[in-house]
């Protein structure tokens, strides 16, 4: 350190204390990284990595960004994983003493992330804090989880009295952290972190046990929160939950520095006030996006959004994660939506007026934190000018929910009107370029601009003064950075010059004075400029303050705002789809009738979809079996009743013509299989770990997709534990649960005859000869083949192949041993095994190809619809 220079010497001793952080240190207009950083830095974002001399034999490795456009930079090393540590100068270098003093103000870590351009802004980004008990604590093994999201001020708690894996991993999967921090105890769980890592993609940092204190994190909470109990914020009973907050708002402080005081909403949640959706539900379903591509459209998201509101984005997509399970509270989402959907001039006129409101939520927690910029602060004032007219629209209503939203919202004019005065209607980007606080706000900041934008009069004046006093007409006065103003006089009248001018300088054509009433202007001038800038800064601050003081205020009218938007978006989506409304209740059936997947139902745009009935209940209805080929529509009709049973549960109408839901307490899916290749898991091992856990969570009220379940090793052991598991499910002492259950071992169906809770379905299928047409309904009763080799020629086999497999199969069933292809004299696989391709020089189009093939005596009139269609879209094309 002694051979180092000041400067390095300081970047040393802050650096120690950010070890695991990219350290981004202020020097000048640039944020400067030396050594490792640098050259991480350097190889991560594209960086030319040069050197600085430092008082070391060699240069110190170094690259740096500007300060100005650092924040594409950052965001490009957080989604690498990243924590940048932000230093500051904490004087004004040009009036600093030595090395400029220097601190880091924040700490940036992809769970505290508050910068709109590095947020999305339809999506939460959660910070979460575990606590696990010691396993040689009282309560081992149970758990508090804390969700907070900094941008939006919302804390979530959740205490598991019996935090097993796939508990803690369940309730990660519905809110998606960014970052999760733990104590010690928690790195017992392997396979948590396994999945933290892989499916999560989310950093993970141990935190120090003495933040999980229990006196420690009680006293964080109240200090923070302003209580003088826990009782008061209902925590006294969860302190599980205490501990973990207490260690987030410590961690947030360390990282932080201020503005943490944004986190005002605490919202307890339980276990049993949402339905049950692990990770494999959430994906297989698509709630959020589609299963392969990872994308918004083919979601049901996709469907359901028409939110106007970044609020509203947001709360749609927790509401689709989180949907109740308390019938009550589920009529009352139904009622508000229902009163939007009969009135549709009361959906045009809110949606019109959710136009114009932005990101309240994020505006303030930029504005608490100090960040936000002029803009935003207008950006604010634009979103609460429509606060009056949404409130307007909402005087008649009469369901429970939007009553309330109109009592929430708070028009906030007193807020409106600060910053109508004090903001200029067009505010420059930054507050250091001056010009933001309005004309009239205050009365000597607007004597000093005045002072400041009249000094070319005041000027002039003088300089006229002057050459009438000294009869030198040629006089001029002028300004350098170096002198400041002065008095300049050409060299031909310098015997006119008054003894009461200082010489300061001698050019080749002229001398150049100053005299004291110049001085003394130049004084008033320049520091009316310092004086209006330090006095803008100073008012911009004394506005932030005003307008953080009422966020609670503001914080509400945002949270109504949100729920708004999402009725109005359930609303209007019901409208243009022909939704209906559910009947819900604490009964045990599930009927639907005319049932559509919604999502389906959208991507086939002018296609038909084809409707079908359910009826699932705990006795006679238990079970359905469901047989036919593949392709013909088993598992997105198991998933529509499932999508229907969320979307009731959320609080939307649905796609039916009527629709019956017992209330259901989890759903559960196990569709679809591959291989785990990070932990040797075989296809077939995937599948059985999946349906243990779904049969060791579920319970009689769940409703259960099951499809293929035994399809991963031999026929004989499929078919074996396939059964094994649906009479186990079946038999109301071990489960006993609501089950669709698709399957291709036919031998299954003979169940129906010795369960009375099974019933058989199988998918209709119309079929020509070797051609096959999907009907895609629902029908009582077990298919009578899989049509295997018949799906196999419309997905494209060869002619010959398909031709073989029916030799094939025609051996087996009449059980003798398969023969050998007859050759008919040609070379084994000769290209004359093609057979039936014919080149024809008689050009055909494929319309007139399709309508060869019909025979319309055996056309049902769904099929001759579709297949009207089809013959649009080839003709179109």
């Amino acid at each position: 350190m002694g051979n180092l220079s000041p400067m390095m010497q300081q970047y040393l001793r802050i650096k120690e204390s950010h070890q695991d952080h990219l350290l981004f240190f202020r020097l000048g207009d640039f944020y400067e990284m030396f050594f490792d950083d640098a050259i991480t830095a350097s190889k991560e974002l594209g960086l030319t990595l040069t050197g600085r001399d430092c008082g070391l034999a060699e240069r110190a490795p170094m690259c740096g960004v500007p300060h100005h456009s650092c924040e594409g930079y950052i965001a490009k090393l957080i989604r690498k994983g990243f924590k940048v540590a932000i230093c500051e100068h904490m004087e004004d270098p040009a009036s600093a003493k030595g090395v400029v003093s220097r601190e880091v103000v924040r700490v940036i870590t992809p769970g505290t992330l508050m910068e709109n351009n590095l947020l999305q802004e339809d999506t939460n980004n959660f910070l979460c804090c575990i606590y696990l008990v010691p396993d040689e604590t009282a309560g081992a093994g149970s758990s508090g989880l804390v969700f907070a999201d900094i941008s939006t001020g919302e804390i979530n708690l959740l205490d598991l009295t019996a935090a097993d894996d796939n508990a803690i991993m369940s309730e990660l999967s519905r809110y998606m952290p960014r970052e999760v921090i733990f104590n010690s105890a928690f790195l017992s769980r392997k396979a948590v972190a396994k999945y933290m890592r892989e499916k999560l993609s989310c950093t993970a940092d141990l935190v120090d046990d003495e933040a999980f204190g229990n006196d420690e994190a009680a006293a964080t909470v109240l200090a923070h929160f302003g209580k003088d109990s826990l009782d008061d914020l209902g925590l006294a009973a969860m302190p599980r939950c205490v501990r973990a907050l207490g260690a987030l708002l410590h961690y947030l402080k360390d990282t932080q520095k201020n503005g943490i005081e944004r986190l005002i909403t605490l919202n307890i949640q339980e276990e049993s006030k949402f339905m049950a959706l692990d990770q494999n539900a959430r994906q297989n379903l698509e709630l959020l996006q589609t299963l392969r591509a990872k994308e918004k459209r083919g979601s049901l998201l996709w469907v359901l959004d028409k939110t106007r509101t970044p609020m509203g984005k947001r709360l749609i997509k927790t509401w689709l994660s989180q949907p109740l399970v308390n019938p009550m509270e589920i009529d009352k989402r139904l009622n508000a939506v229902e009163e939007l959907y009969r009135d549709e001039i009361l959906c045009a006129d809110v949606a019109d007026s959710l136009g114009g409101v932005f990101d309240m939520e994020r505006l303030m927690t930029r504005i608490v934190y100090g960040n936000a910029t002029p803009r935003e602060y207008k950006t604010l004032e634009q979103g609460i000018g429509r606060l009056p007219d949404i409130k307007g629209n909402l005087d008649a209503v009469k369901s429970l929910h939007l009553t309330a939203i109109r009592s929430d919202i708070d028009p906030l004019e007193d807020i409106r009107e600060l910053l109508v005065k004090s903001i200029q209607d067009e505010p420059p980007v930054s507050l250091k370029d001056g010009g933001v606080i309005a004309a009239g706000y205050n009365a000597e900041l607007d004597e000093l601009r005045a002072l400041v934008s009249g000094a070319r009069d005041y000027i002039a004046r003088m300089e006229s003064e002057q050459r009438e006093q000294t009869g030198i007409k040629s006089l001029k006065i002028a300004y350098n950075k170096v002198f400041g103003y002065y008095i300049e006089v050409t060299r031909s009248n310098l015997g006119m010059v008054p003894e009461t001018y200082i010489r300061k300088q001698t050019l080749a054509n002229c001398e150049r004075y100053i005299i004291q009433e110049l001085k003394e202007l130049e004084e008033k001038l320049l520091s009316a400029h310092d004086k209006a800038t330090a006095l803008e800064h100073r008012l911009f601050e004394e506005v932030r303050v005003s307008v953080a003081r009422n966020l609670g205020r503001i914080q509400r009218t945002a949270t109504a705002i949100a729920r708004l938007d999402v009725y109005l978006s359930f609303a209007r989506v019901s409208l243009d789809n022909r939704y209906v409304r559910p009947v819900v209740g604490t009964g045990d059936a599930i009927q639907i009738t005319e049932g559509r997947h919604p999502v389906v139902e959208q991507l086939l745009g002018s296609l038909p979809f084809v409707p079908n009935e359910t009826l699932l209940d705990t006795s006679d209805n238990q079970i359905a079996i469901i047989t036919g080929p593949n392709m013909a529509g088993k598992s997105t009709y198991m998933r529509q009743v499932a999508v229907i049973v969320l979307m009731a549960q959320v609080g939307c109408f649905v796609p039916a013509a009527s629709a019956n839901i017992g209330v259901v307490d989890g759903i559960y899916t196990r569709i679809g299989a591959s291989d785990d290749m990070t932990t040797g898991q075989s296809t077939f091992m995937v599948e059985m770990v999946e349906v243990a856990d779904i049969l060791k969570n579920a319970t009689r009220n769940s409703l259960l997709i099951l499809d293929e379940i035994g399809r991963g090793t031999s026929t004989y052991d499929g078919m074996s534990i396939a059964r094994a598991v649906i009479e186990y499910i079946a038999d109301k002492n071990k489960l006993g649960a609501k089950t669709l259950f698709a399957t291709h071992y036919h031998e299954l169906t003979e169940m129906e005859e010795d369960m009375a809770a099974v019933k058989n379905y199988n998918v209709a299928v119309k079929k020509r000869g070797d051609d096959i047409t999907f009907l895609y309904k629902i029908i009582r009763g077990g298919a009578d083949d899989s049509y295997g080799i018949e799906v196999s020629k419309l997905a494209g086999i060869p002619q010959w192949i398909v031709k073989r497999a029916h030799e094939v199969l025609q051996d087996l069933e009449d059980g003798r041993p398969v023969r050998e292809q007859k050759r008919k004299g040609r070379k084994a696989g000769a290209r004359e095994d093609f057979e039936d391709i014919q080149i024809s020089f008689t050009q055909t189009s494929e319309v007139e190809d399709m309508l060869k093939d019909i025979d319309l005596n055996t056309y049902t009139p769904i099929e001759a619809l579709t297949m009207l269609y089809k013959l649009k879209e080839k003709a179109v094309r």
